[in-house]
């Protein structure tokens, strides 16, 4: 009992120690959760030294945007009616009061991430400045970890190290992170002594072939989790895939090129041979085969040797001199053209006078040919007046029935004369 008597006075010592030490403000909890887009409303009470006051004034503020900035001012109410709320929170913030029973609560509307805070509920009264002016809490607003993004740091191939990494864009409180494997035939993977899970962060040492397998990351906090996967597949140096690919790309690169320079080099022919057929070296193999053979070959080798040193000049990289060079070889080409047309008309007039002297052949022929037949006739006429000369029946008209018959086979019976 004596125990009892002692607590029972401590405690009445207190209260009339806290009575007299003026005014006490205070939040029930240091700590207020609630997830994001409720509303909520956040506690204050207060006890002044005096029961009755002619003006009180409720702030409440919040902490900085960033670490070391100064306080915002969320909600200011007179006891004489007026509030003051800056732009901020216009529309989201009012306050729950009670000036008589010490009541001033915060009323919040719509809360996101940037509302997670702290805030401080503040009591002033002319007269009334001593004691616990002010109570602070924080407002955690919570929000499920969004689904997390698996990746892999380092080169997965033998006797190297690599980092599993998971991280959450989203999440409130900062969800925690749990990284699971599973081996190629999905059964529960022992770790390794050396592995290390902190943070999201799974760093594996010295990998081998045994260390591939699927890995599963989870994300949660006090609403709910996520997880993420991926595939871990260990490879030898020889068997690098990015190395294959680079060596591939390389030479699919080289043989671009070389196709590249066949292609051009063959535009350059080309553009070669249609700049010889330009200067007339086409023609000069067509009409070479016309001219004689002494002098035609002379020309020719004078005109190859035009066309070589016309070649050995196409190194000049003056355009005047180019366009010189042009109008000597057009000027040669010209008196070729002109020698040739030259040729082919004495070629004409030997054919018209081949032509002329065939024609008086012809002639020559025909008179020929009349007086040789001229002749026969007369010789014929002559051997007949002689072997006739004697007969009477001559004398009369030539009858071509009177002439000598020659003798009749004997095979062949003897003709009928009708007209005796």
């Amino acid at each position: 009992m004596a125990m009892e008597e002692r607590i029972f006075s401590l405690t009445l010592l207190c209260l009339v120690l806290s009575l007299a030490a003026g005014l006490q403000v205070s939040i029930p909890q240091p700590l207020y959760e609630f997830a994001r887009g409720d509303n909520i409303t956040l506690p204050c009470s207060f006890k002044p030294k005096n029961p009755t006051n002619s003006l009180v004034i409720v702030t409440w503020t919040s902490e900085g945007d960033k670490p070391g900035a100064a306080e915002a001012l969320v909600i200011t109410y007179y006891s004489t009616g007026q509030t003051d709320i800056p732009p901020k929170y216009e529309g989201r913030v009012s306050l729950d009061k009670d000036i008589a029973k010490g009541k001033a609560n915060l009323k919040l509307s719509s809360i996101t991430l940037a509302d997670n805070k702290m805030f401080e509920c503040r009591i002033q009264i002319p007269k009334d400045d001593e004691g616990k002016l002010a109570a602070t809490t924080r407002l955690v607003v919570l929000v499920a970890p969004s689904t997390p993004i698996c990746k892999i740091q380092g080169n997965a191939q033998y006797g190297q190290n690599v980092n599993l990494t998971c991280v959450s864009e989203e999440g409130s409180p900062p969800p925690t992170y749990k990284w699971q494997g599973l081996d190629v035939r999905k059964a529960p993977r022992v770790p390794d002594p050396r592995t290390t899970d902190k943070g999201g962060i799974l760093s594996l040492y010295n990998i081998t072939k045994e260390t591939s397998g699927y890995y599963t990351c989870t994300s949660s906090n006090k609403i709910r989790s996520a997880s993420c996967n991926i595939t871990l597949t260990v490879m030898p140096p020889s068997m690098n895939i990015g190395s294959t690919a680079g060596i591939i790309g390389g030479v699919v690169a080289g043989l671009i090129a070389l196709i590249i320079i066949i292609y051009c080099c063959c535009c350059r022919k080309k553009k070669n041979k249609e700049e010889d057929y330009a200067m007339g070296v086409r023609e000069e193999g067509e009409f070479s085969d016309k001219e004689p053979v002494g002098n035609g070959e002379s020309r020719q080798e004078e005109r190859q040797e035009d066309v070589r040193s016309d070649y050995d000049d196409s190194s000049v990289r003056s355009p005047s001199d180019r366009r010189d060079r042009y109008e000597e070889r057009s000027e040669r080409e010209y008196d070729r053209r002109s020698d040739y047309d030259d040729r082919r008309s004495d070629y004409d007039d030997r054919r018209s006078d081949y032509s002329d002297r065939r024609d008086r052949h012809n002639d020559r022929n025909e008179r020929y040919d009349d007086e040789r037949r001229y002749d026969d006739e007369r010789r014929y006429a002559d051997r007949r007046d002689d072997r006739y000369a004697d007969d009477d029946r001559y004398d009369e008209p030539y009858d071509d029935r009177d002439r000598e018959r020659p003798p009749v086979p004997a095979s062949k019976p003897p003709r009928m004369d009708y007209d005796d």
